[in-house]
């Protein structure tokens, strides 16, 4: 018998959270379909709103250099972003239907299954870019027209059109990617590759836009040309992570296939998440066809305006897409009250974000709009439209939430009737009453939008309190 005095085997102490974070931005996988629920959103939450950040300063850092060559610059890039628009929709709605997708394989255990399903998603994405890039090259200058654009604005806006229309596999791409890693819960991917792609963006726009150094002064061009130049880079460090095994989803060349079953689910998943996406990016198109009865001034300041917007919700974005993600997986792993939870949850975090957000926008909103143009009729209408749309922000915050929720079920029918409703039914009659026939101006315009997004929000968690998504198939 040995002498040697009992010792005790080590205590192997629970991580802290902040290790946890550290180890999932690294790389580390988590199963979120069991643990604390807390920590699951926060762990998916970090790198989603990080990412979701940094695809906010996409939508600022044009307009913050292009702002320094006048109201119809800024106008140009307000019309051709309510055009590109339409391309957003097609992204967002594929590539959610593409992350409940692979968010439910990943919940079951299927990792090949989500390697497929990607495979798949990015087919689709290539075989629509490859037309609408062509009619975008083309028809530019009648695109700005239709939109409202006089000719002064098409002279300088058809060469800004042109680069995003044709470069817009980058914009689908990076869409789809990045849902695909978030599906996946290998969210910290999607977060590198915006980082990697805003930087270059946001580190090429004066060279190219101003001429500085070497390089030629393309104006209003230029921004757009380092724009998908930054968005390429960011889009193939992304496939080459899919390539090389980096995430859960790793493409093998036995992968590269038409997998029919599995192109119809997702085109039928996709296809309502499309139309989903449209209805609402259309309206938007319809209030900048509005706004552009007022003149450059109106629609530079609104252009501003909804690009701060966008840089607030863009982050809490990132927490509906986290609440997305894990009602994917616990779904796929029977876990649906723990689903449900998920929401509510990452809801409430959000209004409380969002809720600050819009109180501090009530206090600064001059201020900011003043960083991107010094004419004062346009920081009028910018100052205006941020205060008033602001307040909606509160409501904003769930409905955020519940809708990606119901698209990470696979349910994007609901969605989109209640988009088709809130901004077709409701926001573009009403804008236009309030703007023209009530002679309100574009402050009706900005009221009617709040509206929209406030009834939104309260239809859409009464809808998903009924339960429909909880028996969805994909």
């Amino acid at each position: 018998m040995s002498d040697a005095p009992f010792s005790r085997p080590p205590v192997e102490r629970p991580r802290s959270l902040w290790r946890d974070l550290r180890a999932s931005m690294a790389g580390e996988r988590y199963d979120f379909t069991a643990g604390g629920l807390g920590r699951a959103i926060f762990l998916l939450s970090v790198p989603m709103v990080l990412e979701m950040f940094m695809q906010a300063i996409f939508e600022v850092a044009d307009i913050f250099f292009v702002g320094r060559l006048g109201a119809d610059a800024v106008a140009a890039v307000g019309l051709s972003a309510s055009l590109i628009i339409l391309v957003f929709a097609v992204g967002i709605g594929l590539s959610m239907a593409a992350a409940a997708m692979v968010a439910r394989r990943i919940g079951e255990g299927d990792e090949e299954g989500a390697a497929v399903a990607a495979v798949q998603a990015l087919a689709v994405a290539l075989v629509i870019a490859v037309p609408v890039a062509v009619v975008g090259i083309v028809f530019a200058p009648d695109l700005l027209r239709l939109m409202g654009a006089t000719e002064e604005v098409v002279a300088v806006g058809r060469g800004y059109c042109a680069w995003l229309f044709g470069g817009n596999v980058t914009i689908l791409f990076l869409f789809l990617t990045n849902a695909l890693f978030r599906g996946a819960g290998d969210a910290p991917l999607a977060m590198r590759a915006l980082w990697i792609a805003n930087l270059l963006n946001i580190a090429l726009d004066p060279l190219f836009i101003f001429g500085w150094g070497a390089f030629p002064a393309l104006g209003v061009t230029g921004a757009a040309i380092a724009t998908t130049l930054g968005r390429g880079i960011g889009v193939s460090y992304q496939l080459v992570a899919l390539l090389r095994g980096r995430s859960r989803i790793h493409l093998r060349r036995r992968h590269f296939r038409l997998d029919v079953p599995v192109m119809r689910r997702l085109l039928k998943v996709s296809g309502t998440g499309i139309l989903q996406y449209l209805i609402g990016t259309a309206s938007w198109m319809g209030i900048m066809r509005i706004v552009a009865v007022f003149g450059s001034g109106a629609m530079a300041g609104y252009t501003i305006a909804v690009r701060v917007i966008v840089f607030a919700l863009l982050p809490s974005w990132g927490l509906g897409n986290a609440a997305a993600t894990l009602v994917g997986q616990n779904l796929g792993a029977r876990r649906p009250d723990r689903a449900e939870r998920s929401v509510w949850i990452t809801g409430l975090v959000n209004m409380v974000f969002l809720g600050l957000a819009a109180v501090l926008l009530q206090f600064i909103a001059e201020p900011v709009v003043g960083l991107f143009s010094p004419d004062p009729e346009v920081i009028r209408y910018g100052t205006t439209c941020l205060r008033i749309v602001s307040l909606s922000y509160v409501f904003w915050a769930y409905g955020m939430v519940v809708v990606q929720a119901f698209n990470g079920a696979g349910d994007t029918v609901t969605p989109s009737w209640i988009n088709f409703v809130c901004f077709w039914i409701l926001q573009i009659p009403l804008a236009y009453a309030l703007a023209l026939p009530l002679g309100l101006g574009p402050s009706g315009i900005f009221v009617a939008i709040a509206v929209a997004q406030s009834t939104l929000a309260v239809v859409s968690v009464f809808a998903f309190r009924r339960g429909r998504w909880r028996r969805q198939v994909i």
